[in-house]
């Protein structure tokens, strides 16, 4: 028994490593490129942390605590937004079944992560997928509802020349600017702003056979 036990353990440490290979392989960006593919000014930063869905995190963001729980990392920040306190990355997927290694293995689809939300509340989970751009620009515009959530799963490639798939809250849209405002779950990334058709054009690509798309919590 004990000779099995030391095999399970061997075999979950091995696996553990080769995920954490695998996914900072495939998400590491330098820090130059993420500096000049968003924007990060002080000014437009106290700006939008001062939009209405922006004030309710607090200027407070939990950081993923690997390159794969963006998906988790991101529904604890939005949880606690609302109000739903203890919510941390290892809540969320607490009895879920998912990402028992500590590591989301591949990462979480849109629809998994949905899937993870809903365990842990009563409000109603949303996938939004193959939405034309107007109709990105018409959620944009609500994003600054209190009573909307909005987490984004896009492409870091498209936006910043390097990366894989992503998630992170959507914290308001700075109308003025046409910029939307993420709150990267990411530590080497933070808040961003970005221009609005170019989050589009990273959301609006493909995660195996289906389109990436918007999680809506209300």
């Amino acid at each position: 028994m004990r000779r099995v036990l030391v095999a399970a353990a061997a075999l979950l440490v091995f696996l553990s490593m080769g995920t954490a290979v695998l996914v900072t392989g495939q998400t590491g960006v330098p820090a130059e490129a993420i500096a000049n593919a968003v924007t990060r000014s002080p000014d437009l930063l106290a700006r939008a942390w001062q939009l209405p869905v922006a004030r309710t995190f607090k200027t407070e963001v939990i950081f993923q605590s690997n390159p794969s729980t963006c998906g988790p990392a991101s529904v604890a920040n939005v949880f606690r937004s609302v109000g739903e306190k203890g919510m941390t990355e290892a809540a969320v997927l607490e009895g879920t079944g998912r990402c028992w290694t500590g590591f989301c293995i591949m990462g979480l689809t849109l629809d998994e992560l949905a899937g993870v939300a809903r365990q842990h509340t009563d409000r109603n989970v949303t996938v939004i997928r193959g939405i034309s751009a107007e109709e990105f620009f018409d959620h944009m515009r609500h994003s600054n509802d209190p009573d909307r959530r909005y987490i984004i799963n896009f492409t870091r490639n498209t936006i910043f020349g390097d990366g894989a798939g992503h998630f992170s809250p959507i914290a308001g849209y700075l109308a003025e600017a046409d910029m939307v405002f993420v709150l990267d779950v990411n530590e080497d990334y933070r808040p961003w702003l970005v221009e609005r058709e170019r989050l589009f054009s990273a959301m609006d690509t493909f995660d195996g056979d289906k389109k990436r798309g918007l999680l809506l919590i209300q």
